[in-house]
């Protein structure tokens, strides 16, 4: 089918309001749910009946599977699943709220857990279809201070989309996790609470939010642009596992991984040797800190 009906969530802002805007431009049909839909419906309303928003909390597994039930009903099918929805809240590991380090978690992580597991049922019978998750430069390399829950949950989502990939490759299902760096989107604005941040931490986590929150140099990445990128690249025969967007998330991601080869290959022979009828022991790196 030429037209594809697409399953948003996180639709009412930033990038998952542009993929809206880009899958409906494109000619496809969309579901575009958020807490709040209702002003999506006037957004889009001259594209008529081919966009039904819905009112969707993805922390909840039910609704979850009465949104997709919605959907269904709605256009019999659905071809590409966006799991966009998500925040994060800013504040050190120490001193982090456990309800609200959990409840980030919820959204970031569950939210998807629950409504990829709501529509695998349909994408399965179909026998073909699309899951995009909207995860982060920090889902592969990490270490932004002030914002563990949120970074911990992008971790997540990839290793759950790897076995994602690998359960529903046989059914014809493609996963396909999405990793921008910053893009000109409300993400460190009115989403985003910061809680205080002690002064043992201000070269850490305070840094980290005036260089997000508080620079006069705004972000380089365009939501349109890439929401456009995603698009397009769904239409393709081939997707691929990650998709990389914006200058920094290239840029941070091949220095990560040549980090991480050269480290795995200055400790290879230590790492062998913990095996049976391997050498042992095995002379660990020179340790530049030792006296």
């Amino acid at each position: 089918m030429s037209q594809k009906v697409w399953f948003i969530t996180g639709s009412s802002r930033g990038l998952g309001r542009a993929l809206v805007a880009s899958a409906l431009e494109a000619g496809d049909r969309v579901v575009a749910t958020a807490r709040r839909p209702e002003a999506l419906a006037e957004a889009f309303k001259e594209y008529g009946d081919r966009i039904c928003p819905l009112a969707l909390d993805v922390t909840h597994p039910e609704a979850a599977r009465e949104a997709v039930d919605a959907a269904l009903a709605r256009f019999g099918r659905i071809d590409v699943l966006v799991n966009n929805a998500g925040y994060a809240n800013v504040s050190p590991i120490e001193t982090s709220d456990d309800d609200d380090f959990r409840a980030q978690f919820e959204t970031n992580f569950w939210g998807v857990y629950h409504v990829t597991k709501a529509a695998l049922p349909t994408l399965r019978r179909q026998g073909a279809g699309t899951v995009v998750q909207i995860s982060s430069i920090g889902g592969r390399v990490g270490g932004s201070p002030g914002i563990a829950s949120y970074q911990a949950a992008k971790f997540a989502v990839d290793g759950f989309s790897r076995v994602l990939a690998t359960e529903t490759a046989p059914f014809g299902v493609r996963v396909m996790v999405v990793e921008p760096s910053g893009f000109a989107t409300d993400w460190a604005g009115s989403s985003m609470t910061v809680h205080p941040i002690p002064d043992a931490y201000d070269e850490t986590v305070g840094a980290m939010n005036r260089r997000v929150r508080q620079s006069t140099d705004g972000v380089a990445g365009d939501p349109r642009r890439a929401a456009e990128i995603i698009v397009r690249t769904v239409q393709r025969g081939q997707v691929p596992t990650h998709l990389l967007l914006g200058t920094n998330a290239a840029t941070m991601a091949m220095d990560h991984s040549r980090r991480q080869l050269s480290e795995a290959a200055e400790w290879e022979k230590v790492s062998r040797s913990a095996d049976f009828g391997e050498p042992y022991p095995a002379q660990l790196p020179p340790d530049e800190t030792a006296d």
